[in-house]
């Protein structure tokens, strides 16, 4: 597939990055020479030079021969005018921008992004991504990732081991023998910065980050087992009152029976987001004040969520929080470098915006019958939910003895309303979902086993 990425940032870094492992030809567009280097440099991509909207530019990338456009710019315009150019000009079939102004998202304006109007295929907004990814951990206590497939029957967890977890030295075939009512599959674990598809017979080591598959109704039991047990949230401080501040907020209002009160910096950030939240205190001040914590109530506080713009002010922040007694935190962090600070700061989670909206596109953008899809670990790993049709190489394979590539597990598969996991006994039928744990490198061989065959039409 050749694709054009416009925007050399994080994001498009990372879509780049995605595309150009599978074998894709990809082009990338950005204004600035040293972005563009950088990303020549390190990956296997073409780069332009230009502006990622105008037509000289998006010709020079070859948009006339791409099959896809991806536009994530900084700038919203410069994102929705490339995929109107995109589809006016080039005919490029597939388009997708990423908008941030939530006013551009509003249910009003729904016709807006379509082909008659601006013709963008996919729209994504980053700060409703991670403000869903947010919310997610605020319902999964105790887990430094958490995703949702199959309509929410079943829930993949990423917990850290430590020393006094239960289930230390125990291996995948010990669990099950342990504990035979729990249905769970260990698919990953990260240990030491490296991150593989576990054997039956290998032991779970302190300070692994385990990846599990499970039925959501077994959470509380899991965490419990796996010694990540928390307490129920009722009280939620959030430092920052930017998009994705006041989006987690309005949505927690909306759950209800939580009190909630957000931190902002800026006073007329903090007025705005006092005109739109009715049940939320709004404090002005800053988040670093130990103070303002405490008038926050961060000391009684179950959750405390950092989501600033500035990734320092958000790792101080919770450290401070931490320090004042609040029971978890969660951080927002842009830069990568300071991926590795997590477990020496003893914050409880990050949430890497790069990683959510890569995940989201890559969902659109994946070949075959991809109905769900998370990256993981930086990166190294996805989880991928596909449908079995009936060409697909999975139907009729039992899912206890399947002959699936070394890095690519089995997580479950989804029958209407019945989970079915390794063990069961069970054969994949036609229309069944399946979700499967690939290392990056052989994404596209999952994306096989999913993939639409001509004899099938």
């Amino acid at each position: 597939m050749k694709a054009v990425v416009c925007g050399a940032g994080r994001v498009g870094y990372g879509i780049a990055r995605a595309l150009s492992r599978e074998g894709n030809s990809v082009t990338v567009v950005d204004w600035s020479a040293e972005l563009i280097n950088k990303v020549t440099t390190d990956l296997d991509v073409r780069g332009i030079v230009g502006h990622g909207s105008h037509p000289d530019a998006l010709e020079r990338a070859g948009a006339a021969d791409a099959e896809l456009l991806v536009a994530v710019t900084y700038s919203d315009e410069t994102n929705m005018i490339a995929c109107q150019v995109a589809h006016s000009l080039f005919n490029t079939p597939m388009r997708i921008a990423r908008v941030r102004a939530q006013s551009y998202l509003e249910p009003a304006w729904r016709d807006l992004f379509t082909t008659g109007h601006l013709p963008i295929d996919v729209v994504i907004s980053p700060e409703l991504e991670v403000g869903r990814a947010i919310l997610q951990r605020v319902e999964t206590p105790g887990a430094f990732t958490t995703a949702l497939f199959a309509g929410g029957r079943i829930q993949l967890l990423g917990l850290q081991v430590d020393e006094n977890s239960p289930v230390a030295g125990s291996s995948p075939d010990q669990l099950r023998e342990l504990f035979p009512d729990l249905r769970l599959t260990l698919v990953g674990i990260d240990r030491d910065g490296k991150l593989f598809i576990p054997d039956r017979s290998d032991p779970i080591l302190a300070g692994d980050e385990a990846y599990l598959v499970i039925e959501p109704a077994r959470l509380d039991r899991v965490l419990d087992i796996f010694g990540r047990a928390s307490e129920k949230v009722r009280r939620v401080v959030i430092v920052g009152a930017g998009n994705i501040g006041v989006y987690v907020a309005r949505s927690l209002e909306r759950l209800g029976g939580l009190k909630v009160r957000l931190i902002e910096a800026d006073k007329k950030k903090a007025e705005a987001a006092a005109d739109q939240l009715r049940k939320t205190v709004v404090l002005h001040g800053d988040g670093l004040s130990p103070g303002l914590l405490r008038e926050a109530a961060a000391d009684r506080a179950e959750l405390v969520v950092c989501v600033t713009n500035d990734d320092k002010v958000n790792l101080m922040s919770a450290v401070m929080a931490k320090r004042e007694g609040a029971a978890r935190t969660i951080c927002l962090v842009n830069e990568q470098a300071f991926a590795d600070l997590r477990e020496p700061l003893e914050i409880d989670a990050f949430i890497d915006p790069r990683s959510t909206t890569v995940s989201t596109i890559l969902q659109h953008i994946r070949r075959g019958r991809i109905t769900g899809l998370q990256s993981l670990g930086g990166g190294k790993a996805e989880a991928l939910e596909g449908v079995a049709l009936a060409t697909s190489p999975l139907v009729g394979k039992s899912i206890d003895e399947m002959d699936l590539p070394d890095g690519v597990a089995l997580g479950a598969v989804v029958r209407g309303d019945k989970v079915l996991m390794p063990g069961d006994g069970e054969t994949i039928r036609e229309n069944d979902r399946v979700l499967l744990f690939a290392e990056t490198a052989l994404v596209t061989k999952v994306e096989q086993l999913f993939r639409v065959s001509l004899e099938y039409f």
